[in-house]
């Protein structure tokens, strides 16, 4: 595959901390929980920090292969709690749990991934590969962020914080093509 990537920068990159690339061991897979493109954006570009950034991984792909980056991966983005700053976040755009994510009546995953998006991450992880030398592992968001909190529709019972990708992410595949390590 012909690897075409749509530089879209976050508005607020500049305050991103700057890394180097040998700073990158890690990728983590993730889901948008989100119906698509468009709206994972609009997340992204929230300011939720006090220094005026947000919450966003580095690439997104979408549905048909589409590959973004709204955040160069030589910055470190707010991904996933306690390993931003040597990790490489990739957000799929998926459904998830969208849009009762906390509900525990709504905890199943049901939308796949397509062919397509797993040739472009496939496409995208080798060359993140070959411009990050440390760059050794993989991970789910769920892999790292194993915090439980209280359902929304019943507080007496918890739900994973995150759950992405899932169980519908094809790790077998991921893990024989890509040459990295699924980190836990």
């Amino acid at each position: 595959m012909s690897l075409t990537i749509h530089d879209q920068p976050l508005p607020y990159i500049d305050q991103l901390p700057e890394r180097d690339v040998s700073a990158v061991e890690v990728v983590v897979i993730h889901c948008t929980e989100l119906p698509d493109l468009a709206i994972a954006r609009e997340y992204g570009e929230r300011a939720l920090h006090e220094n005026g950034t947000g919450n966003c991984g580095h690439y997104y792909v979408d549905r048909d292969g589409g590959i973004y980056c709204y955040v160069p991966s030589t910055r470190v983005a707010n991904h996933v709690r306690g390993h931003n700053p040597n990790s490489v976040g990739i957000e799929l755009v998926n459904l998830g749990r969208y849009p009762h994510w906390w509900d525990s009546r709504h905890q199943i995953m049901t939308e796949p991934y397509t062919d397509a998006q797993i040739t472009a991450l496939l496409a995208l992880l080798e060359q993140l590969r070959l411009d990050h030398p440390n760059l050794h592992a993989i991970a789910g968001h769920e892999d790292l962020d194993t915090a439980r909190m209280p359902a929304s529709d019943d507080a007496s019972k918890e739900v994973p914080r995150k759950l992405d990708p899932g169980p519908l992410f094809p790790w077998d595949r991921v893990l024989h093509d890509s040459g990295l390590t699924r980190r836990a």
